[in-house]
């Protein structure tokens, strides 16, 4: 997949905004960093339309820029649209078609996948977007093939996200894509919520709030976090959670929305890029650092997730997070990595 022009990140703005979807894409990239010691993105808003648009809350937002300054972004977030049906302007759906000529990363949030579909960039591709939206989606641009059920999906140089909040994890995504994930981590610890939601976890969890005041299954996740190193498996896990595994394992998809194997290899992935790109560690000590037990079995895993070994993740991402013999603040953002391991998980 191509590697984005440059750092500058573009986000529309257009009458009818949801103030939320673009403010996560602001959030994300428009705040300086200086506790990084990287080279971060350059923000732009970008009016689809003259004069100040109107956004969800009484809010008018003036962008200070129009479709032209496009031409010259590296990534172009569309934070929603305001109607499935209304096609987009021309002049805007010709703008995106010509960016992703010139290689620009192009994404979307929620209701945004409309703009892309529409421009018929999304044709033959994977798409995600608000499950409310999924069978509109699927009807209106037959030629897509959607996940309704998935928080993300990437298609290379191309990335559809679910409703609202799903919008943070892609954009996380985008960060640890550029910056490794030890940075995507500082930045979700800025923005307090978790670091990383992988991208084939389902959008709609059954029990998001509990009925009684019990703290679910947190507690029995932080203590797994907390001993990746150790062979765990899912008997670990109900165990600790007092459970049988049948049980534990229906309540971990209902509460997290992902199987609790899948969970702990991806907790174990990331343990990995973290010793990657903050230590000198050889490969086989990271791996049995992670739960992984041998370096095999870790670039395994590795490739099948990031289509890459942990040795080149290591040259593309080493002092990001602080390690000796770092590449420096100069670093540049680099390509989105397709995932390889399921149809159902995006990653960039």
């Amino acid at each position: 997949m191509r590697p984005p022009i440059n750092k500058r990140v573009a986000a529309l703005v257009y009458d009818g905004m949801g103030a939320f979807e673009f403010a996560i894409v602001a959030e994300v990239f428009a705040l300086s960093r200086p506790e990084l010691a990287v080279d971060w993105y350059r923000f732009s808003a970008c009016s689809v339309e003259p004069g100040p648009a109107r956004a969800t809350g009484g809010v008018q937002v003036l962008a200070n820029r129009g479709l032209a300054a496009l031409a010259r972004a590296g990534t172009i977030f569309v934070p929603g649209w305001r109607d499935p049906a209304e096609r987009p302007p021309e002049a805007l759906l010709t703008a995106l078609r010509r960016a992703q000529a010139r290689g620009a990363r192009l994404l979307s949030v929620c209701s945004g996948v409309f703009v892309l579909a529409a421009a018929g960039l999304l044709d033959g591709k994977r798409a995600t977007t608000h499950w409310r939206y999924a069978e509109t989606l699927s009807r209106l641009y037959p030629r897509i093939r959607v996940e309704p059920d998935v928080l993300y999906v990437d298609e290379g140089d191309i990335a559809t996200s679910a409703g609202s909040a799903a919008g943070i994890d892609l954009c996380l995504h985008v960060v640890r894509s550029d910056y490794g994930a030890e940075i995507a981590n500082s930045v979700a610890r800025r923005l307090v919520v978790p670091p990383h939601r992988d991208g084939g976890q389902a959008q709609y969890v059954r029990e998001p709030v509990r009925r009684d005041a019990s703290p679910g299954l947190a507690a029995v996740l932080d203590w797994a976090v907390s001993r990746l190193r150790a062979p765990l498996t899912v008997d670990d896990l109900a165990r600790r959670a007092r459970m049988s595994p049948r049980t534990f394992a229906r309540r971990f998809v209902h509460e997290t929305g992902t199987t609790p194997h899948h969970w702990l290899t991806q907790q174990r992935l990331v343990a990995a890029q973290r010793g990657l790109e903050t230590t000198r560690d050889a490969v086989d000590r990271i791996a049995e650092a992670a739960g992984f037990e041998t370096a095999q079995t870790l670039r395994h895993h590795f490739r099948r997730a990031f289509g890459t070994t942990p040795t080149a993740y290591r040259k593309r991402f080493a002092g990001t997070g602080g390690a000796p013999g770092s590449r420096g603040a100069g670093s540049q953002p680099r390509r989105f990595s397709r995932s390889r391991n399921s149809s159902r998980t995006g990653r960039l």
